[in-house]
């Protein structure tokens, strides 16, 4: 898996390229969480473009299965990108990821500029 190790504020992230394989299943989850720790790192940071179209129909459940490895290991992610379409065509992924960004374990953030400024 293709990523980088950056310190953001006091938080070791591991961000993933964009580039990468489309992730979808828990495995994938279980990858990037076992990534992480061999990096160091406390949060990952994972672009939308790496994520199957699915995960965002929560209908799918992909996102809950997926989302909640990392809040089981004690892992933080942030998804980063531009998700506007898909949140305007679903009011549950809008109530979703409002209450994730209110947690401490899953972000969204538009770019990597508004994450560092979270965690910064």
């Amino acid at each position: 898996m293709s990523h980088a190790t950056q310190h953001i504020g006091d938080t070791t992230v591991l961000i993933c390229n964009p580039d990468g394989n489309v992730l979808k299943a828990e495995q994938d989850a279980l990858d990037l969480i076992g990534d992480t720790a061999a990096n160091g790192a406390d949060m990952v940071v994972l672009p939308v473009e790496r994520l199957d179209d699915a995960f965002f129909d929560l209908s799918t459940r992909i996102a809950g299965e997926f989302l909640q490895k990392f809040v089981n290991y004690g892992v933080r992610v942030a998804i980063v990108g531009d998700i506007s379409t898909q949140l305007q065509a679903s009011s549950a992924l809008r109530a979703f990821v409002a209450e994730s960004n209110r947690g401490r374990h899953v972000w969204f953030a538009t770019t990597l500029d508004d994450l560092t400024a979270r965690l910064g």
